[in-house]
């Protein structure tokens, strides 16, 4: 065990086996500010001392071989009063130069709280001295740049953004148009109308036309006295509509349903045109499918973490872990999402709400409505259901399925990559960003999943 002298800092207790990661995580934790209180190797470590110490933060070297000592710590790590913190010890051994500076100016963030993760820079800018050349444009310093996601973002608050108070209409824009009664526009019309103003604008009238005579005998109703005004000369009696026309009776509803029992029953029943709600353990809509790798723990810890607890998707992780310790994956991610994580089990339905995390061998079919569990080898991208489906690779994901989910996107689905800080191997995200797929942090991507899952 090891216990710094710095009485000042944030009691940190350090949980990895001795070696190159274990020296690295002390002297970052130093460097950042903490205090190592408790240094020991999780597989002799005593549960009890762990508890009886004053460690505010637990940080835990991830490596195979302390995977069972942490599931026999889960009683004490639980705690509350605990901030669990996880590295990889693979990737912690590996870091050196600005790598490192970048992951201990990361580590003092998350012990002391705030999110100032810039390095120290000299208070004024230092002279431009002239260089020979032409300069560099704006354009050139962002070229590889995924700027997408920060466009969308700008479109989505547009509508916020206050109006210039500055701007005034011509004079002529804000006139009120004219606004007439019905009486003055009758008026009008009936003077644009006028015999004058029509002599005026079309010459003079024609002549009017003869009296109307009386129709032959033959022609003239029978119903009608011959003589009379109606059936002579006048026309204000006339209609299209014959008294005695045919009116086809309605047949009666009752009468039908009597005869035929089918349309009875049809009547009796409520019709409605509201989509029923899916029953329970369908899916409400497609899945999203998580790749991750290498740096992949962290990544998907910081998505799932930004879900909301409705998440009406099912939620497959499929993460390549040496020595197949998924379910300590399992109890790792239900610590930080209020979704209920669970193991995919071959023969399930892949219901809406859950988070699975997916064994090597474990893929996708369809399954009426939905989608279950199988044991298959088989890629799981090309049994999701392309116009309702999100696919999203983070830190580590593998670059030879970059092309799968590139045609996934180009059919309809929704597909994005992890990008900045934290992303310990973009290779894979990276490609989707320059491919035009959007881009962003953890939390950003899990954010977008969130809006666009509701719709």
């Amino acid at each position: 065990m090891f216990a710094s002298d710095n009485n000042g800092a944030r009691p940190v207790a350090l949980l990895a086996r001795e070696g190159a990661a274990r020296d690295r995580l002390r002297d970052a934790v130093a460097a950042a500010g903490g205090q190592v209180v408790l240094e020991d190797d999780p597989n002799t470590l005593d549960a009890a001392a762990l508890d009886a110490s004053a460690t505010e933060v637990v940080l835990v070297a991830l490596e195979p071989a302390v995977e069972d000592a942490l599931e026999r710590l889960d009683a004490v790590l639980e705690s509350p009063r605990y901030t669990l913190m996880f590295e990889e010890a693979e990737i912690i051994a590996r870091r050196e130069g600005w790598e490192s500076q970048r992951w201990i100016r990361h580590l003092a963030a998350k012990l002391q709280g705030h999110g100032n993760v810039l390095p120290p820079g000299p208070e004024d800018d230092a002279a431009l001295q002239p260089e020979p050349g032409m300069p560099v444009r704006p354009a050139e310093l962002h070229v590889d740049a995924p700027l997408q996601f920060h466009l969308d973002e700008a479109f989505e608050a547009a509508d916020t953004v206050p109006a210039d108070g500055l701007y005034f209409a011509p004079a002529e824009e804000r006139q009120p148009p004219e606004v007439m009664s019905f009486e003055e526009l009758m008026a009008k019309a009936q003077a644009e109308e006028s015999p004058a103003a029509t002599a005026q604008e079309t010459g003079p009238l024609p002549p009017p036309l003869p009296p109307l005579e009386d129709p032959p005998q033959g022609m003239v109703d029978t119903q009608v006295p011959a003589g009379t005004a109606a059936a002579a000369g006048s026309y204000s009696s006339w209609s299209l509509l014959e008294d005695d026309a045919y009116v086809a009776p309605a047949a009666p509803v009752e009468a039908a349903a009597a005869e035929n029992p089918s349309i009875a029953s049809l009547l009796s029943s409520s019709l409605s045109l509201v989509e029923l709600e899916p029953e329970s353990g369908e899916s409400a809509g497609g899945p999203v499918l998580v790749l991750a790798g290498i740096g992949g723990p962290d990544a998907v810890r910081r998505l799932l973490s930004g879900l909301p607890e409705d998440f009406a998707r099912p939620v497959l992780v499929q993460m390549r872990l040496d020595g197949g310790r998924y379910a300590n994956l399992v109890k790792q991610m239900a610590r930080v999402t209020a979704l209920p994580v669970l193991l995919a089990v071959p023969g399930q339905p892949a219901e809406a709400g859950n988070v699975y995390v997916l064994a090597d061998a474990v893929g996708l079919e369809p399954d009426g409505a939905g989608l279950r569990f199988v044991e298959a080898s088989a890629q799981l991208i090309t049994a999701l259901p392309v116009a309702d489906s999100a696919v999203v690779m983070l830190s580590g994901a593998d670059p030879a399925l970059v092309p799968e989910v590139l045609a996934f996107a180009a059919q309809g689905g929704w597909a994005a990559g992890q990008t900045g800080d934290g992303c310990y191997d973009p290779e894979a995200a990276s490609q989707l960003v320059v491919a035009g797929m959007p881009g962003g942090d953890p939390e950003y991507l899990a954010g977008e999943l969130a809006t666009r899952c509701a719709q």
